[in-house]
């Protein structure tokens, strides 16, 4: 299994996928054979359309020589599925991404590639989110109404992207954290990673590493949460 989840696409005041398209390119070009061309999910985008997203995120991909294809442009998605060299997730609503991703019966096919085949998987935000056993950490809206919260859950634990410290003066409604720590008490087994703007997750087979310049939030019932930094250990989340 091979997956590279980022936690933004953009940082302040940076280009679109500016920060993270080294590791991308990195990460696609170490495959067992380089990747070439990725299929990309544009189900996020709710304001822009598919077509706009497509050629947003291909711009940037050429940069390092792959092509973008992307599964709305083709009669049957399950079959563009199964025959992708990588599957590239973009972010936006989380919800509007799952029902959709459910409406086309892509889960399984995605599973499968990933799981059984190795086919690597790139996601940012709702994409990254998309990876976890369910939606549930998300930050997004729900504006639609999807079968379920179940997410393709290619790892063991939640992702909360976008993870942020702060509680604004003058705000009186609950922070990140505590949004965390309702989940993690209404589900107790379940790890939460607060991942930090400008930093990703690689998962190699059984090894798991933290990428970029900030520390990661760890939340677990019934224990502080734990600050992890890139080159700590962080495989023992992957064999809950």
């Amino acid at each position: 299994m091979r997956l590279l989840l980022i936690s933004n696409s953009t940082n302040a005041g940076e280009a679109y996928l500016e920060y993270p398209k080294q590791q991308i390119a990195d990460f696609l070009a170490v495959s067992a054979t380089p990747v070439k061309r990725v299929l990309f999910v544009p189900y996020a985008a709710v304001t822009f359309s598919y077509d706009d997203y497509q050629a947003k995120v291909a711009n940037r991909f050429a940069e390092f020589g792959v092509e973008v294809d992307s599964v709305h442009t083709y009669a049957d998605p399950v079959q563009a599925v199964r025959n992708a060299q990588a599957i590239v997730v973009g972010g936006g609503n989380t919800f509007h991404l799952a029902k959709t991703m459910q409406d086309q019966g892509l889960y399984e096919p995605i599973r499968e590639a990933v799981l059984e085949r190795g086919v690597p998987y790139i996601g940012w935000s709702a994409g990254s989110n998309m990876s976890c056993p369910t939606i549930c950490t998300t930050n997004d809206m729900p504006i639609v109404e999807p079968l379920s919260f179940k997410a393709l859950g290619l790892i063991p634990f939640q992702i909360n992207p976008h993870y942020l410290d702060a509680h604004p003066e003058g705000h009186a409604g609950e922070t990140r954290e505590m949004r965390i720590e309702e989940y993690i008490a209404a589900n107790k087994g379940m790890r939460v990673a607060g991942l930090r703007e400008g930093c990703m997750l690689r998962v190699e087979g059984r090894n798991l590493s933290l990428i970029g310049p900030r520390t990661m939030r760890l939340f677990r019932y019934g224990t502080p949460p734990r600050e992890l930094a890139a080159g700590e250990e962080l495989s023992f989340l992957l064999n809950d």
